[in-house]
């Protein structure tokens, strides 16, 4: 899997979420179905977003520069906040719309629109599996957001699936008119289940941005460094994400009697054992500092 791929991917995303929001948007305004368009709404939302995603994957490829020493890589966090408020937007535009809907008396949602979103609810499965396998694979956060807007909106469709059903079938099977507003309780029930969505996007993208530790990488780090001959005590590890890349700055206690040549090759082989080891280190700064035992101190 490699970062053409992934763009590929949101490329491929992008043009399949603009064709499915166009259908659903149509067919809820002929077939009178709220859920479906405020699910059209929440697709343009992740269109939009897919357009962000390729744009954060195409900029965070970029070299590291004079500018930039440390690369592009939080382009991806950047992007999934954006994405993440998007949805949040979203979320808050269908539960308005919704509500608003449910006091105003309609007629309900024709029986054909069912169909359409059946499709939907199975070509965005489909996507959410496929760009999701590739974000695994590259540990790309903004591609994990790309995918997971192809995961909601199938949810969004699968429970306007189930309102819209209620809403057709409901008042003759039940003799109960007001099942008229399951259409739009389904929509706000989605809305919910975006909003989760969106935490689930928002707070990564939040730790990385602002430069979090992680906790796990830093012990693993930590671990192999001791393992080096010649390092007394690993005085402290930082650790901070960027991209699909983590990068560590350290401070190592060594024999206070090693020239700077020695301690600095020794350095430089810590450096090579732990880009070896952990997997997604991709920068490594090492201080150096004279071991002193708990009596000296």
């Amino acid at each position: 899997m490699t970062r053409e791929t992934l763009q590929k991917n949101t490329i491929i995303g992008f043009v399949a979420s603009i064709l499915l929001a166009v259908v659903k948007l149509a067919a809820g305004i002929v077939g009178h179905s709220t859920a479906l368009i405020a699910d059209a709404v929440e697709s343009f939302a992740d269109t939009l977003g897919s357009l962000l995603v390729w744009q954060a994957l195409r900029v965070s490829s970029k070299p590291a520069d004079q500018d930039h020493p440390w690369g592009y890589g939080k382009a991806e966090a950047v992007a999934s906040l954006l994405v993440g408020g998007m949805l949040v937007a979203a979320a808050l535009f269908i539960t308005v719309q919704s509500i608003h809907e449910i006091l105003i008396p309609h007629q309900a949602p024709e029986s054909w629109t069912l169909g359409v979103l059946i499709t939907v609810v199975f070509v965005k499965e489909v996507l959410f599996r496929v760009v999701m396998k590739g974000a695994d694979e590259y540990a790309s956060d903004a591609a994990k957001a790309d995918a997971w807007h192809h995961r909601s909106d199938a949810i969004t469709s699968l429970a306007a699936l189930a309102g819209v059903t209620v809403a057709i079938w409901g008042p003759r099977w039940f003799g109960i008119p007001a099942l008229v507003a399951a259409d739009e309780a389904a929509a706000i029930l989605a809305s919910g289940v975006i909003l989760l969505t969106a935490s689930h996007l928002i707070r990564p993208a939040l730790r990385e941005l602002l430069d979090a530790t992680s906790h796990d990488q830093a012990n693993r780090i930590r671990e192999v460094a001791a393992s080096v001959d010649g390092v007394r005590l690993v005085e402290k590890v930082l650790v901070r994400k960027s991209g699909n890349g983590f990068h560590a700055d350290m401070h190592l206690q060594v024999d206070p009697e090693l020239t700077i040549r020695i301690a600095h090759s020794l350095a430089g082989k810590v450096k090579a054992t732990l880009l070896q080891q952990v997997p997604g280190l991709v920068g490594v700064l090492i201080h150096i500092e004279p071991f002193e035992s708990a009596g000296e101190e």
